[in-house]
């Protein structure tokens, strides 16, 4: 049961990374596309990037949170580990960030997003940072 588990854990982490790699780009996208005034453009992120936070982001998260608890249920000796308190802060960390992104794009469904481009491609590159650590603390276990 346990290898089922974090056999589908783990593919609910890399179906929510693509996403929070993803939604970012299209704000990139979507914000060069309101600078040119491109409004066909500017509609068909909104759409995508509503389905995607909705439709794929959301529950990937919710998945990877579920089945992370469930794990730790199976497994409680890892919250005495050092290197599970580190792991799972940057999972706050990246909800945080998921919950930034509902911000953001809820701000560009009723235009009034005015960040720059280049915000939204440094903005695009958190995630990166969460998942080395995620992985090193995770595979590595450093403390």
């Amino acid at each position: 049961m346990y290898l089922w588990v974090k056999a589908i854990h783990l593919m609910a982490v890399v179906t929510w990374f693509a996403a929070l790699f993803y939604l970012p780009r299209l704000y990139v996208y979507h914000a060069i596309a309101r600078d040119k005034g491109e409004t066909e453009s500017m509609a068909t992120f909104k759409i995508m990037e509503r389905k995607l936070y909705r439709g794929i982001m959301t529950p990937s998260m919710i998945a990877v949170i579920v089945l992370g608890g469930v794990l730790l249920y199976l497994s409680p000796q890892w919250l005495s580990q050092g290197w599970m308190h580190a792991k799972l802060l940057f999972v706050v960390l990246l909800i945080a960030y998921h919950h930034v992104c509902l911000i953001y794009l809820k701000q560009f469904e009723q235009d009034r997003c005015s960040k720059p481009q280049v915000f939204f491609r440094w903005f695009n590159e958190l995630p990166v940072i969460a998942l080395v650590a995620i992985v090193i603390f995770a595979v590595v276990k450093p403390f």
